[in-house]
């Protein structure tokens, strides 16, 4: 027989959907075996785990927030130092890549620059307070668990280029204007910490971040100087410049 679970509970649990009450309550969701494993693995705090073995598929299905509701369900604890009021340096990794994400707003792309992140070995990733929210539902699934292993902190992106600067790190960001990505002499990057500026999908960078921004990078299009789509998605944009930062060594 299933365990019973109030409309309260459910009704709850539905709430979190939304970010006024992921806030609130310092917690949000996550659906999935594999991601709810991940969860468990990591060093966030489980507070509830629901299994439609346990309660059933009918409260499973009042549970999800997503259009396939999965066979489990987790609530976890937000981290406590999610953000960042006032930059300091020693917010910065000691050396190598990160990312710093100018007003990224569409959820499926703040998950997979989080999970590409991951993929790639960037241990941390930075983002303007007008950055979508991690804990959205449709973040937290596109990471496919990368959510619960790459640091992630809401700041100031000018104080953090300006930190970066500070330590003789460079400042890296994508422009229409910029060098040739494949041709440019990335080596700096490698061993100082430096940063890559990912800009919003459709205002790219801002112009406040984008004076602080100390190489201008490019990626070209194929065939070169021919009319075809005006620009990348930041996903991809992202994948493609870390990638080839790693394949420089």
């Amino acid at each position: 027989m299933p365990l019973p679970v109030s409309h309260n509970e459910i009704k709850f649990v539905k709430s979190l959907e939304q970010k006024k009450f992921r806030d609130e309550n310092e917690l949000f969701v996550v659906e999935g075996e594999k991601m709810v494993e991940e969860a468990l693995r990591s060093s966030f705090t489980i507070t509830r785990v629901y299994r439609e073995e346990e309660v059933g598929k009918t409260v499973m299905e009042r549970l999800s927030q997503l259009s396939s509701p999965s066979p489990v369900l987790a609530l976890v604890k937000k981290p406590l130092d999610l953000e960042i009021e006032e930059f300091q340096i020693d917010k910065l990794p000691n050396k190598g890549l990160f990312l710093a994400l100018d007003g990224i707003r569409d959820p499926g792309n703040l998950g997979t620059i989080i999970r590409t992140a991951d993929w790639f070995g960037i241990d941390a990733v930075f983002a303007s307070k007008d950055t979508v929210d991690l804990f959205n539902p449709k973040v937290v699934q596109s990471t496919m668990g990368a959510i619960f292993r790459v640091k992630f902190h809401y700041c100031d992106i000018c104080d953090l280029c300006e930190a970066v600067a500070s330590t003789k790190g460079n400042v890296y960001g994508t422009f229409l204007d910029g060098e040739d990505i494949y041709t440019k002499d990335l080596s700096t990057g490698l061993h100082a910490p430096s940063v890559i500026v990912i800009g919003n999908e459709s205002k790219g960078i801002s112009r406040e971040v984008g004076k602080l921004v100390t190489d201008r990078l490019f990626i070209p299009s194929w065939p070169r100087n021919e009319r075809g789509s005006e620009s990348l998605n930041a996903a991809v944009a992202t994948a493609i410049t870390i990638a080839e930062f790693r394949r420089r060594g």
